[in-house]
């Protein structure tokens, strides 16, 4: 089975830059070629162009996920702060607890003690 070859941009690039500019080194020779290379040369231009942008945005997308990241870890504690103060101020067993979305403690279930095992608890009486 043959294998693809996957290229990257750069290399793409890099095989544009060489057709341009050997199509610019004959351009006397085939008049043809100048139309097409001046449109790959402008495609090239936005090809740099957008690159760069791209690595701008990655680098402003990194500061961003930085900053909110530090901004989850302050809003996490601030809201177990919060938490605890409702407890505090209305006590864990208020149902207003619930306003804020936190579960009152209504105790723990009791648990059923096992049944007696029916049948005669004296097997000599008849």
């Amino acid at each position: 089975m043959a294998r693809v070859k996957t290229q990257r941009y750069a290399d793409h690039v890099t095989e544009w830059e060489a057709l341009a500019v050997s199509a610019a080194a004959n351009a006397a020779e085939a008049p043809q070629f100048e139309l097409p290379r001046v449109a790959l040369e402008k495609v090239l231009g936005d090809v740099r162009g957008l690159t760069v942008q791209q690595a701008t945005l990655q680098a402003s997308k990194q500061q961003v996920s930085q900053r909110l990241r530090t901004l989850m870890g302050e809003g996490t504690k601030l809201a177990t702060l919060m938490k605890v103060l409702v407890k505090q101020h209305y006590g864990n067993r208020s149902e207003k607890l619930v306003e804020f979305r936190l579960q009152p403690f209504r105790g723990r279930s009791q648990k059923e003690e096992p049944a007696p095992p029916e049948g005669p608890a004296d097997p000599s009486t008849p």
